[in-house]
Formats: structure tokens, C-alpha cells, sequence
């Protein structure tokens, strides 16, 4: 953490950015430097995300990687906190838009940004040699999936979720914990549980898990792991209730996923379609990986309804109903419906 020639002014020097960091005696000048030398994963980028994010940047992970599959709205700015109101109108992707406010927050650390889906098929390019993952997703299956890898890779991962007034968390260490498929063996039927879309989400909430997530991490990167919270919190900022449980005897000797060693939800085909949380927004994902030539197509739809092509997306608007967001991964999102069958037929027949 060597300062810049140049630079005179004490309280502008990099090694002074962590002092107050550094000063905490379980962390230190060492453990700085364990932070300074650490990669880690953050999947999903909006309300959790965004804490997580930002309290990782400033306390000098050398390595973030922020992947998510969707854009900047404006029902996303009153809790995903990186975001403001001109990202909301330029329709950013969140991983751009969060890198671009972490990179002017620290300069010193390597910041990558991904505007893509997670699924089987890219999850080892995506995640590969990370020192830890993090939940910031809104979905079951992308959580059973980091599961899955990190179960696979023997790579530690921190669950949060958050909806209403009310938020869990818990640090999953394969081989020493109980994974996530331990204590839910399997993913809910839809609507049988609350979303944000249905309860609503306050952003203090997001704020306590998303910070609870950063510290695990923190203590992980830093060698503390004694320091490591053992069970499943769950909290309830409205009704003021902290219960941490503790999960002695839960760990599964015929767990599919870490007794049997299934990893079904890293198989590639899985969810073409998916209902985004809290809007009517259908992604839909070709069933092959590919490409998608934004320009080229932006060209061919000019003259048949309304556009906004970006580097990272272009929208496309036939009518006030409908709009579709098409990305360099020829991913989809069609804007205005809830119905899988309808977003097909829309993104086949505009892509042909």
C-alpha cells in the first residue's frame, strides 16, 4: 500500500485509507493485507448487493467481481444504494452502474463488472478462483446454485436474504457446515413464500443483512474464521426481534448436495425463463450460450419502434405495453409481462 509521488497532503495518502481499519488488533496491518491480496464474488447486484459491495470496496478487497442480470429502474433507487436517479434513466446495467460508483469511491483496487445471468454454463468462468462468494440475488435458484458450486469448489459462501421488515443470514463453509440444502432441501413452490414484489422490502433491512454478509466476509479474508458466526440468523427490524439458531446436528449425511455430491441446479439448461422479483419482467435466455451483435440489430429494428442502444444494452419499444432489453449475451428482458410463454414469443419474434 505504497503512496503516490507526488502527494503531500498526509490524509490523502493510500496507506492512510485503512488506518482506522487497520488500528482494529484482530485485523491489523496483516490482515490488510490478506484484503489487499483477496478476490471475491458478489452475485446479484441490487439491494444486498450494494451493501455488500460498497463496505467490501472501502475496506480494500484487491479484487471485487459485481454479476448481474439486470438493469437500473427507478423502484430500485429507494434501497440499492449505489444507484441514483441518472442510471435509473440511461437504464444501466447494475453490475456497470456499480462498478462506475466503486471505482470513484477506490481507485486502488481492480473492480470487474458483469451484465450476465449465472447459470451452470458460465458459473466457473464467473466465480473461478474466487477466495469467497456472496448472496445478493433476489431468486431460489441462483441461491441453490452458488450453493451447489461452492459445495463443488469447496468455496465458502454467505447467504442473505431480505424481504419486508424481516432478513436472514448464514456463512456456508463446505465440509465444516451444514450447506444451504441441508436445511432446504429443495427450492419453494411458487407462491407459497414473500417476495419483495408481495411484502414489500424497507431498506434499513438491507442495509443490517448486507452488512452482516460484509463482516463474515471480512473476517473470513482476514483469517478470523474463529471469529465466525455458527448457525442461521434471522432478524425482524419492524417487530425488533434478533433470534440467531443454532445448527448443531443439522448437517446431512444424505444432503444431495454435500452428503451425495448432486449438483443439479449447475446444469446449463435449466430456467430459459425467469419472472424477475418485484416488476412484470420475464428474462428469457436462449438455450445456447451466444453472442448478439447489439448494433447490427439495433439497425435491423430501426424504423419499427422506439431505441436506445448503450455499449453494454439496447432497448427496443414496439408500443407503451411491451419494451425488451436485449444484451451482448443475447439475453432478454421483456418488460411488461409476467407470462414466460409471451416473453418467448416476443424475444423469437424479434431476434427471428
Amino acid at each position: 500500500m505504497g503512496s503516490k509521488q507526488g502527494w503531500t497532503d498526509d490524509n490523502n495518502r493510500p496507506d492512510n485509507r485503512y488506518i482506522r481499519q487497520v488500528r482494529f488488533t484482530p485485523i491489523g496491518l496483516t490482515g490488510q493485507e490478506r484484503l489487499g491480496s483477496s478476490k471475491v464474488a458478489i452475485v446479484g447486484v441490487g439491494a444486498l448487493g450494494c451493501v455488500i459491495a460498497s463496505h467490501l470496496a472501502r475496506s480494500g478487497v484487491g479484487e471485487i467481481r459485481l454479476i448481474d442480470r439486470d438493469i437500473v429502474e427507478w423502484s430500485n433507487l429507494q434501497r440499492q444504494l449505489l444507484y441514483d436517479e441518472e442510471d435509473a434513466r440511461s437504464g444501466l446495467p447494475k453490475a456497470e452502474a456499480a462498478a462506475n460508483k466503486l471505482r470513484r469511491i477506490n481507485s486502488s483496487i481492480n473492480i470487474r463488472a458483469y451484465a450476465a445471468d449465472l447459470h451452470g454454463g458460465n458459473a466457473s468462468s464467473l466465480l473461478d478462483d474466487a477466495d469467497i462468494l456472496l448472496d445478493g440475488t433476489d431468486n431460489f435458484h441462483t441461491r441453490y446454485l452458488l450453493n451447489d458450486y461452492a459445495v463443488r469448489q469447496q468455496i465458502p459462501w454467505i447467504y442473505g436474504g431480505a424481504v419486508g421488515a424481516g432478513g436472514m443470514t448464514m456463512t456456508v463453509i463446505p465440509g465444516e457446515t451444514p450447506c444451504y440444502r441441508c436445511l432446504f432441501p429443495e427450492p419453494p413452490s411458487a407462491g407459497l413464500t414473500d417476495t419483495c414484489e408481495t411484502a414489500g422490502v424497507l431498506s434499513p433491512l438491507v442495509d443490517v443483512v448486507g452488512s452482516l454478509q460484509a463482516m463474515e466476509a471480512i473476517k473470513w479474508l482476514t483469517g478470523n474464521r474463529s471469529q465466525l458466526r455458527a448457525g442461521l440468523l434471522q432478524l425482524d427490524l419492524w417487530r425488533n426481534s434478533w433470534m440467531p439458531l443454532g445448527l448443531t446436528g443439522t448437517k446431512q449425511p444424505d444432503c444431495p448436495c454435500c452428503g451425495v455430491g448432486e449438483f443439479p441446479f449447475l446444469d446449463e439448461s435449466m430456467n430459459e425463463t425467469v419472472l424477475l422479483c418485484g416488476r412484470s419482467t420475464v428474462q428469457v435466455r436462449p438455450a445456447r450460450a451466444g453472442t448478439l451483435d447489439l448494433q447490427v440489430l439495433a439497425s435491423r429494428l430501426a424504423g419499427s419502434g422506439q431505441l436506445h442502444l448503450t455499449p453494454y444494452s439496447l432497448r427496443y419499444a414496439r408500443d407503451e405495453q411491451i419494451s425488451a432489453v436485449f444484451f451482448p449475451d443475447a439475453r432478454a428482458l421483456i418488460q411488461g409481462t409476467d407470462n414466460a410463454i409471451k416473453a418467448k414469443a416476443i424475444y423469437a419474434d424479434i431476434i427471428g
